[in-house]
Parts: structure tokens; sequence; C-alpha cells
């Protein structure tokens, strides 16, 4: 068996990719882990999906990861006349009571809306196509606003507001009612859409306790408050999306590439993956090929180390889904055969907390790896910490984590790296080594006499902290 990339593929399903045989296709080409957007998707078609994924991971021996995705408060407008369209110095009326609106006045879905709303205030509509500003509010049901920037104003678009903070809560009643299914089917991972504070991941981490699941949380990145308070974010999440195209349209676009490289390299540091989002192949919705600049954009994205790019519209419902993952897979592959990923910051542990040998291990398994030019680290995990400790110190060589929990192996799927092979005898430590050696060989990640680094807890039964490293040649 061929290793896979590196970085990991997150594709979104939709109705171009909710057939069984074509998302065996997107696995194929490299789909490591399937995004379920509840933006779009009802409970029973989430269900399928879920279920769809976890018979093709039992019949093609795969690993394959949830990420169900929720929709947070995000704000959209109501139903709008057929070709309404505004322009500048217009006036508009907004308002919280429901009606079909037109060029004088639409009906926004936030109840809050002329509360929150300051004289001055920018309203974004449609990812910031069109641009309103506050004249007035009347703290109650409307807000006067002048066009700054026209166009065509469409039903159902999101709404942005840079300039306000919004006092709807992070987890919506829709968010709470599909958090339970996402919950109920034990997906991987869950995306948590518009995170403000770390409270807002605390507050859902509490939920998933309470329901005795194991999934972990991605906070996703999109708020200019959630920027200026990304390390405490980063601290209680488990994994991060840089979602560029809200995070484009509340903070100066021109900054989104620097907030982008800067949370990578915070990931790194934390030990924590970091899911690069939105308009990445967005010209794939409708054509066979990327464009130039699209190819650029994921290629530095894999140059910064991010340990995932995902796809939205391309694979949901865009024409060619498969076609885009092969795409991608080719840019990717190109990229981590030519070039180097390196982390930016070397991050050996400092702290002597009981995780120091765990950690101190990792990090000098990562380095010894690469300066003997050994073909793999082979790590056994009960919880997955070390995986993640490995993977973000971005060895060159393969991360091969061997784990009897199957759970925890499509989980592990999102890791840069990490590939997760299913392992369950509790024997003697070397009897276990030897074990694993000889799982590498028969899927042709090691060959006799390759260099391989591997790591345990001693003794192996106890399911302890790693506290051994061991060299070995492949015999």
């Amino acid at each position: 068996m061929t290793m896979i990339n590196k970085a990991k593929i997150v594709a979104t399903l939709g109705p171009a990719s909710g057939k069984k045989e074509v998302m065996a296709e997107m696995i194929k080409e490299g789909v490591s882990v399937f995004r379920i957007n509840f933006s779009h998707s009802n409970h029973d078609d989430a269900r399928t999906m879920i279920h769809t994924v976890r018979e093709l991971n039992d019949e093609l021996q795969t690993n394959v990861a949830i990420l169900a995705d929720l929709q947070g408060p995000k704000l959209r407008l109501g139903d709008v006349e057929k070709d309404t369209v505004v322009e500048i110095g217009d006036t508009v009326v907004i308002t919280n009571k429901e009606m079909l609106g037109n060029k004088d006045r639409i009906y926004i879905t936030y109840e809050q809306f002329p509360k929150d709303v300051d004289e001055g205030d920018k309203i974004l509509l449609d990812d910031g196509k069109i641009m309103l500003k506050a004249i007035s509010t009347n703290r109650e049901d409307e807000v006067i606003t002048e066009v700054v920037q026209g166009g065509p104003i469409k039903s159902k678009k999101g709404v942005n507001l840079p300039n306000t903070r919004i006092s709807l809560p992070c987890l919506t009643p829709k968010d709470l009612a599909d958090l339970e299914v996402a919950l109920d089917e034990n997906v991987e991972w869950i995306g948590l859409s518009f995170v403000r504070s770390p409270d807002d991941i605390l507050e859902l981490k509490e939920i998933i306790k309470k329901h005795g699941a194991p999934s972990r949380v991605i906070a996703k990145i999109e708020k200019p408050e959630a920027v200026v308070e990304i390390d405490q974010i980063i601290e209680a999440t488990d994994g991060i999306m840089v979602a560029r195209g809200d995070l484009g349209v509340e903070v100066p676009m021109q900054g989104v590439p620097l907030i982008q490289k800067r949370i990578v390299n915070k990931g790194h540091k934390a030990a924590k993956p970091v899911i690069i989002a939105t308009q990445m192949m967005e010209s794939m919705i409708e054509s066979m090929s990327p464009t130039r600049a699209e190819v650029n954009d994921v290629a530095n994205s894999v140059l910064d180390g991010a340990d995932a790019v995902m796809l939205s519209g391309e694979t949901s419902v865009g024409k060619y889904p498969v076609h885009v993952i092969k795409a991608m897979t080719k840019i990717i592959t190109h990229v981590e055969e030519t070039a180097d990923i390196q982390v930016k910051e070397e991050n050996p542990p400092s702290q002597r907390d009981e995780r120091f040998i765990t950690d101190s291990i990792c990090y000098n398994a990562s380095k010894i790896a690469d300066q003997i030019g050994a073909k793999g680290i082979l790590t056994m995990t009960h919880s997955g910490y070390s995986a993640f400790k490995i993977s973000s110190h971005r060895p060159k060589t393969n991360i091969l984590v061997f784990t009897h929990n199957r759970y925890l192996l499509n989980m592990l799927s999102l890791l840069w790296g990490v590939r997760g092979m299913f392992y369950d005898k509790r024997t003697s430590t070397d009897e276990t080594f030897k074990d694993i050696e000889r799982i590498a060989k028969k899927n042709d990640i090691l060959q006799k006499d390759d260099l391989a680094v591997k790591i345990a807890s001693m003794p192996i039964e106890s399911l302890g902290m790693t506290n051994t490293l061991k060299i070995v040649k492949v015999e």
C-alpha cells in the first residue's frame, strides 16, 4: 500500500457527492475527512451520509473521519423579490419583522439586529458583495441604512457585521438539535462556527461530555474577536479551521493571508491540527481545471504546514467532485515531493508537567528520525496524544500510529502525516514492537534494512505515558 499525502483533504458532502459510489471514488483519490454542513443538510440526510461513510470504511478498509459542521449564529436575509437591485446612495430599511423584501425594505432573521447595531456600523450582504451603512436605528424593529456598494440582493444570503458585537449565543437552537444528531452518531469532529471566545468552545465541550460522546472540537476562525483571542481559543479547542470566506469579509481582506500563516504556526506549537478552508478551488465548481491562482493557494497552504485543505461547494454542489480531489491530490503530492515542510519555530518541551516525558520522547523521535533518515516513526497510542504531538513537529518520515480503538483511527485521519493502523494485542513491549514492524512491512511502508524509530509506554499493557524510544533496523 502506498503512503497517503501528509497534508490531508477534507471534502464537503452534498447533492453532487452524496451517492455511495461517488464517495468511494473520492476516498480512493485522497479524501481523509468528509464534512457534513448542517447549514444545508437535514437530519435524515446527515444520518444517511454518516452511515454511508462508515460502510465505506468497512468495505475499503479505510479510516475516513466525519466533521459535522454546525451553522452557528449565521445571520441571513429573508426572501427578496426577484431582480431586486440597489444602487449607491439608495436608502434601505432593514427590519426584523418577516416580509418579502424589495429594494426599499428587507427582512433579516436576526431578532436583536436593531438593538445591537449602532449608527455608522457596516452591514455586508452576500459575502461583502453589497455594503450598507447604518444611518439610524429605533432599537426595536428597524434600521435605516444607506447603500455604499450596490448590486443585486438575493433571498437567504448571509449578512456580516464586522463592527458589531452580536448578542446571539454561539450555539443556536438549530445547532443544539443538529449537535444531538452528530453526537448520537459519534462523529469524530464537530465544527463550531463563528467562535468569539474560548467560552464558546468550553460550552460545546460540556455538552459533548454530558452526552458521553468522544467527539472533538474544531473552532472555526471567522470573526475579528476570534483573531484577537486566538491563543486562548487554541488552548481550549482540539483543532482550528481558518474559514476564509466569512473571515475575509469580517476583517480587511489583505489581512487574511498573514492571519492564516500565524494560525498555522500557532497550531504547530500547540499540537492542534489546522484546516485551511473556503474558495480553495472555487472555479472547479463549474470548470474541470483550477485557475493558476487556486493552484498557488493550495500549494502555499501545504508549504505553510497546514494539516488539511478543505473543499466546500467544489465537492458538495460542483460538477466534478471526483476530479477536484484528483487535482488537489496532485498539487499536494508535488509540493511534498519537491519541498521541505517544516515548522517555523522548534518547540521542544520546556514545562516539567506530567506530560513532560511523553512530550520529550515525541519531540526527540521526530528529530532523531530526520537525523538518521528513518522511514517511519511507529507509535502505540491509547488516547491519540502522541500522534498529535509527533505530527506537530512535522518530521520528514511517515508517522504510523497503532491503536485498538477504531474510532480513534478515524479521528487521527485529520492529522498531518499520520497513518492509523488497527492493533489490539497486549503482549510484551518487544513482541508488540515486532508485530507493528511486521504490519508496516506487510503494507509496504517499511522494507528490510530500513531504519525506524519506535516509541511506546513500558510496560505496554499498562496503557500509560510514552516513556520508551528505540531505533531499529528492519529485519
